[in-house]
């Protein structure tokens, strides 16, 4: 079987599938593995407080974040349970922080500390904010290492990794195999999943459906990221509220000790991972919202990321979309859509999840 793209989620079920016995061959299309979104984003492990209770997200997330420490644990792949802060930075905002605490109950996150905003500048003496709530089980994962461990157990248990392996075309045959050029090369196999972030619309757009089923389209939010100069005034990571497309201009620690703010969210059109400076002013002011003290010149730029969103822009954001037979129709087929944030943090859940679908179809 073949699974297209060499993200953290491709990678999670390759290995996933490989640890069942299964013949698996994994395309990706550049160099290196994790070069889009899996390596572009703020390497945090999520505790799940955000996502509607029994949806995909929240699920995968809980989950995922367990399995996730044991993984790192196990493999020796740096991280650290480094712990959250979510501030309320105005009266008016207590409400959504209420929210969130009962989203995340219901979500089965049992370790959220309401904290007053006394106990916050207790922790974290920078932060301004009416009030806030601690989640200890939050972390930060040295993502190109986790890529590493997942391609490592992957193929030591049989899986061929192939890079710049670029899929050209997709054709589903009468005879109910997939037929795929690989850089103008054919390749057939029975089973495929797409997870290709970025591009699975794209590439599930080149298969015949019924009428019934569309692929969703992927819109692509754009987030840029700036450090900060010198020595960080945090201990943990700062989010404040989230905003429509995104979770805020937060604070993120890395494992190297440098200190990232973002990812803002600019809705484009085509893939495009340039850094358009317009919006640092936005940065200073959406921090100074819960860090008043930011000294003026201490931000310089640290690149950008796309999300591969089903939501548009003014939409409510949109769950994970793992679609099989009984979406599409086709046997053997699995497509994942839509795998922005928490997707690191539950990208062993979603394997596990994937290769359950595919040994049911085989039973």
């Amino acid at each position: 079987m073949v699974v297209i793209g060499g993200g953290a989620v491709g990678l999670a079920t390759a290995r996933a599938l490989a640890l069942e016995g299964r013949e698996v061959v994994l395309l990706e299309q550049h160099e290196g593995l994790g070069y889009e979104t899996s390596s572009r984003n703020s390497e945090v492990i999520h505790a799940g407080i955000y996502y509607p209770p029994g949806s995909l997200k929240a699920r995968l997330c809980v989950a995922g974040k367990q399995q996730l420490y044991a993984f790192c644990a196990e493999h020796g792949v740096p991280h650290r349970r480094i712990g959250k802060l979510l501030v309320a930075t105005r009266d008016a905002e207590l409400g959504t922080l209420a929210m969130f605490a009962e989203t995340a109950r219901k979500n089965g996150v049992d370790d959220l500390l309401p904290v007053s905003a006394g106990e916050v500048r207790a922790l974290e003496p920078e932060v301004l904010c009416a009030a806030g709530l601690l989640s200890p089980s939050t972390g930060i994962i040295d993502s190109h290492a986790y890529l590493l461990a997942l391609a490592g157990e992957a193929e030591a248990h049989g899986a061929q990794i192939l890079l710049r392996a670029r899929v050209d075309g997709i054709e589903h045959t009468t005879g109910g195999l997939f037929s795929l050029r690989v850089d103008g090369v054919p390749i057939t196999c029975r089973q495929l999943v797409m997870a290709a972030g970025l591009h699975t619309s794209a590439l599930a757009g080149q298969l015949r459906f019924s009428p019934k089923y569309a692929p969703p389209q992927t819109s692509f939010a754009r987030g840029r990221y700036y450090a900060l100069r010198g020595q960080s005034p945090f201990s943990r990571l700062v989010y404040p509220m989230p905003v429509s497309g995104g979770l805020g201009t937060h604070v993120t620690l890395d494992m190297g000790g440098r200190t990232k703010f973002g990812p803002d969210v600019e809705w484009i059109d085509e893939l495009d991972y340039s850094f358009n400076p317009a919006a640092e002013a936005q940065f200073y002011t959406s921090i100074r919202a819960y860090w008043p003290g930011l000294p003026n010149g201490a931000l310089q730029e640290d690149g950008t990321g796309i999300r591969p969103k089903l939501s548009r822009a003014g939409d409510p954001a949109a769950d994970f979309a793992i679609h099989f037979r009984e979406e599409h129709g086709l046997d053997g087929l699995v497509m994942l859509f839509g795998i922005e944030s928490p997707g690191l943090t539950s990208s062993l859940a979603i394997g596990e999840k994937v290769a359950g679908m595919l040994a049911r179809r085989l039973g």
